[in-house]
Order: C-alpha cells, then sequence, then structure tokens
C-alpha cells in the first residue's frame, strides 16, 4: 500500500500557522476561489511556482458560457452530455450551464478584458458545441489574460497572503477532517499550516506523459496527497489527449488550440490527403477523443510521426487577428500559420477525473474542497467539452466559497508524530526514473490501451513503490513521488474498464458497453478498487 505520509514528520516540532483557509495551488481555480473566499476570510494561497505558472495561463481556445440569444442552456447541457459519453452527472452539468455566465460577469468585473466586436462579447465556435458561446481574450490568450487579471487583485488584496515557491508535501488529518496541510518551504524547512477549510486547487497531471501541453508545475500533486489522505479518487483513466499539439524538432508541445479548427482549419496527412470524413461525420470537429485517435492512425498508416493542420485558405489578417500567439510561437520556429502547414500531433492535455467532490465542491473528507483540474465534479464525464474547464473553476469555486462561509473554525491538528523508519533514497536518479515513467505511460496507458500492455505498466510500477517509503527531500522526488502515484491509480483505473468510452480506448474491448460499465471507478487508499453508478440524466 501507498504510505499515508510522503514524508516522517514531528508536529509538535513544527511551526504552526493559522489561517481561515487554506487555498493550494493557483491558476483560475486557485485565484477565483482565494479572491471570493477573501471577502469574508483571512486566506493563504500556496504555489509551489508562482501566479502564473498553471495550465490556465496556457489556455487559449476559451471560456465556453450561454451568452448569445441564439443559445440557451439546454443546448449547452445537451453538448456537454454528448462529449461526456454517458458519464455526466446531470446535476453537476446543469449547475455549470446555469451558473457559468454569472462567473463571467464576474471574471469581467475582476478585470478580464474578453474580445469584442461592434460593442458585444465575441463568440466562437469549439469542437462538439453546437453553438458559438466560447469566449476568448486576444485572440487566442484567454487564460492568460484571465490570469493577470485575477492576480493582480489577489496580490494587491490585504486579506490573502502568497505563498510563492511553497511545496505542500500532505494534507493533515484527524477525526475524518481535514486540518490542514504540511509545506515545505524555500529554504527546506517545514511548517504546518492549518485553517478550518483547505481548498485544492493543484490542476492535473499532464506530466505523467512524455508529450504533454501542460507546464512543468503539472505533476498531479493534489490527486495523490488526497489519495494518501483518504479521500475517494474518481474515473482516473480518462485522460483527455488534444489532438493538435506542435510536433516541430526542438519545439515544445505548444498547443495548437482548438478553435483554429473551430475557425475552419482542416487536417491532412504526410501525403496532403484530408482524412477525418473517414472518421465522424463531424469531420475536423468531432469529439476530441475520436480526432486524437483518427490522427495516430493516420500517422501510422503513412509512418510519420505527425499530420498537417491547414488554415491557409483563410486569410492573412484574420489568422493574425484571431491567433496572434499561435501565429508569434510558429513563426520563432520558421513556420507562418498564414502560409504553411503546420505539423501537428496528440498529446497529454486534460485530466477528466481526480477527487471526488459533492456540487459544492467538498470531497469525501471534510473540510476538503476540490476545485479545477484537480476534481472530479462530474462536470466532464468520460471526455471533457472544450473551453468547459475555466467554467466549472468559476461556478464550483463561488460553490466552495458559499459553503465555507457556513463553516465554524475547527481545533488545529495535534496528532502524534508520524514517522515510517524510511531509508535513504537513492540520489541522482530521479530525473531519469521520470522520463522512463512518462515514455511508459505513453506507450502502455495512452490513447490506445489494451490488458497486456497495462499489465506490463502496473508490473513495472510496482517495482517503483518501495522508492515511496523511502527518505525523499527534494521537490524533484516529491513530485515523481505523486506522478508514481497517479500513475498507478490511471493504469488500474484503465485495467478495470473493460469498454472504451470516451477518452479511454480499450484495442481488446473496442465497443461502449453501456449496460454494464455507465458508472464511475472509484479508487480509495485503503478500500481499494471500485464502481458507483451515474446519476440519471
Amino acid at each position: 500500500m501507498i504510505p499515508r505520509y510522503i514524508v516522517d514528520f514531528d508536529p509538535v516540532k513544527l511551526r504552526r500557522v493559522e489561517t481561515d483557509v487554506v487555498v493550494i495551488g493557483a491558476g483560475i481555480a486557485g485565484l477565483y476561489t482565494a479572491l471570493k473566499a477573501s471577502e469574508t476570510n483571512r486566506v493563504l494561497m500556496i504555489t509551489k511556482k508562482s501566479l502564473f505558472d498553471s495550465n490556465t495561463r496556457y489556455a487559449q481556445g476559451g471560456i465556453a458560457a450561454v451568452i448569445s440569444e441564439e443559445d440557451s442552456p439546454d443546448f449547452h447541457r445537451e453538448d456537454t452530455l454528448i462529449a461526456g459519453a454517458g458519464l455526466c452527472d446531470a446535476a453537476a452539468v446543469d449547475v455549470l450551464v446555469h451558473d457559468g455566465p454569472k462567473g463571467v460577469e464576474q471574471l469581467i468585473k475582476f478585470g478580464t478584458h474578453f474580445d469584442e466586436e461592434d460593442g458585444r462579447l465575441a463568440l466562437t465556435q469549439e469542437g462538439a458545441h453546437s453553438r458559438r458561446r466560447i469566449l476568448h481574450a486576444n485572440g487566442d490568450a484567454t487564460g492568460f489574460e484571465i490570469v493577470r487579471a485575477l492576480a493582480e487583485k489577489a496580490v494587491a488584496n490585504p486579506a490573502i497572503e502568497l505563498w510563492d515557491d511553497h511545496f505542500v508535501l500532505d494534507l493533515l488529518t484527524e477525526e475524518g477532517e481535514c486540518r490542514g496541510a504540511l509545506v515545505q518551504k524555500p529554504d527546506g524547512s517545514r511548517v504546518a499550516v492549518f485553517g478550518k477549510a483547505i481548498i485544492l486547487c493543484s490542476g492535473g497531471s499532464g506530466q505523467l506523459y512524455r508529450y504533454t501541453t501542460n507546464p512543468e508545475v503539472a505533476t498531479g500533486d493534489g490527486i495523490a496527497m488526497a489519495y494518501r489522505a483518504g479521500a475517494v479518487i474518481r474515473d482516473m483513466e480518462f485522460i483527455q489527449f488534444h489532438p493538435t499539439s506542435l510536433c516541430y524538432p526542438g519545439a515544445p508541445r505548444f498547443l495548437i488550440s482548438e478553435a483554429v479548427r473551430g475557425e475552419g482549419a482542416i487536417l491532412r496527412n504526410i501525403r496532403g490527403e484530408r482524412f477525418m470524413e473517414k472518421y465522424h461525420p463531424q469531420l475536423e470537429l468531432a469529439p476530441r477523443d475520436i480526432v486524437a485517435r483518427a490522427i495516430i492512425s493516420e500517422m501510422e498508416a503513412t509512418k510519420s510521426t505527425y499530420v498537417y493542420i491547414d488554415i491557409t485558405h483563410e486569410t492573412p489578417e484574420l489568422i493574425r487577428h484571431r491567433f496572434p500567439t499561435i501565429y508569434e510561437y510558429c513563426l520563432n520556429y520558421g513556420l507562418d500559420l498564414t502560409s504553411d502547414w503546420i505539423p501537428v500531433a496528440p498529446a497529454a492535455h486534460y485530466m477528466m477525473g481526480g477527487v471526488n467532490t459533492d456540487l459544492h465542491g467538498e470531497t469525501s473528507i471534510r473540510r476538503l474542497f476540490a476545485c479545477g483540474e484537480v476534481s472530479s465534479t462530474g462536470v466532464h464525464g468520460a471526455n471533457r467539452l472544450a473551453s468547459n474547464s475555466l467554467s466549472e473553476a468559476v461556478v464550483f469555486g463561488q460553490r466552495i466559497v458559499d459553503r465555507i462561509n457556513g463553516l465554524t473554525a475547527q481545533p488545529a491538528f495535534v496528532s502524534d508524530k508520524y514517522s515510517d523508519d524510511r531509508e535513504a533514497a537513492p540520489r541522482g536518479a530521479i530525473l531519469e526514473r521520470r522520463l522512463k515513467l512518462q515514455k511508459m505511460m505513453v506507450r502502455y496507458a495512452g490513447l490506445r490501451r489494451n490488458k497486456a500492455g497495462l499489465m506490463k505498466a502496473m508490473e513495472e510500477l510496482k517495482r517503483h513503490i518501495p522508492l515511496l517509503r523511502m527518505n525523499l527531500r527534494s521537490r524533484e522526488e516529491f513530485e515523481f513521488a505523486n506522478l508514481l502515484t497517479c500513475a498507478v491509480l490511471v493504469t488500474e483505473a484503465a485495467l478495470n474498464r473493460e469498454e472504451s468510452r470516451g477518452a479511454h480506448y480499450r484495442e481488446d474491448y473496442p465497443e461502449r458497453d453501456e449496460p454494464v460499465w455507465r458508472k464511475h471507478t472509484i479508487l480509495h487508499r485503503e478500500h481499494g478498487i471500485g464502481e458507483e453508478r451515474v446519476g440519471n440524466v
């Protein structure tokens, strides 16, 4: 079994810090929730790097909300449920589609400048959306604009204390409640922080895979520490791979937004042939999992490591105006979006599963909340609808604060010291282990899976488990331990689900099995793996 804590510690000897609310992580989830909580609480916000290091910053497409008179919550609900492949929780989706517009209004009040056309909010359409409901900022820099606005407010807010470059090691629990967190400071010393509510906003685990659109900080820390603490983890088999990340020598896997296809871009294999008509009637605007697997199939058929995305039929003016960030980025590598076909390939992008929550963001551990990609609210089901993630973070961030404002203070964590007789960890091999883990996950637990490969992955992962009981000291070691924990959860869940659904595709079970598998996968540190039926839709 994975040990309860990642390090040994004695709470009596730790410096103690008490506040009202502790927010772990940044991004739109952490920043928005911290700002709303600060209206009636003292907030301590902890980031392991800085306010600008999150998946939100790199979100290009936008935020989905019903704004147009030609749209409705019912249309948004239907699109979300279809993309979620039968695993969305209807109540959570209803909350999202009805509260999303209010969340957008609040973002605007906080200073976010969304793009406008003729004095009205500009809306675009993305894959699997039936209406134009995607708000964007600076063309294709929506995430950066949201983070900019919220970060400015947070830094200037006297009720929010910011701890940058601090690493949260574990959650501190007692009597079934989360009392606080164990934090390692930049100088290596440790401190225990306590509050009446702890909110995980730590993002996903894209760094599980060799190729990802996620930043280096996306190492699944929140999911791993919640699992160690005994929280229920749900649907970890559903990893969304973005179909179109830049695939070019010397360039990182930079995201080529869904919105590019939304504006009419087409996909071609290396022979120059458009191919999506062979795979789905919605062509390039099909759900992401279908587009990603179609690209892999074409790459294999043509013995190539990429396909092309082509928007050269649009005017250079439109392309530069709508996609300035992507245009400039590609230009740095000698690729002109207005005249060149851009080489792309799928990359790990978003985790639909995470820490299971109720409709107010509370986990199975009292006073522990989760918001954003780290959570599993039930909104995304087996396959997230494009641009719903930013909406989810705002909507459920507000609901978390509504719940927290009704909580009373609680006693601080007073348990005895925790010791597991740890031996020294091997030095200097963590980066190599991490790379091997990432390559293995791509090969056996990526876009296409089967029992033999998943069994092989699980055997390899179990060989690494003893490391979790060693004396880990560096941030790289802690991150690897968290990635390893998440890898075990993903692989175990993928092995358990003997069907193909949404972002989970089993070559040995290629069909969706509605009577048997229309249920969530539940993982718990002490109780193991199980299933839970989906709420009625």
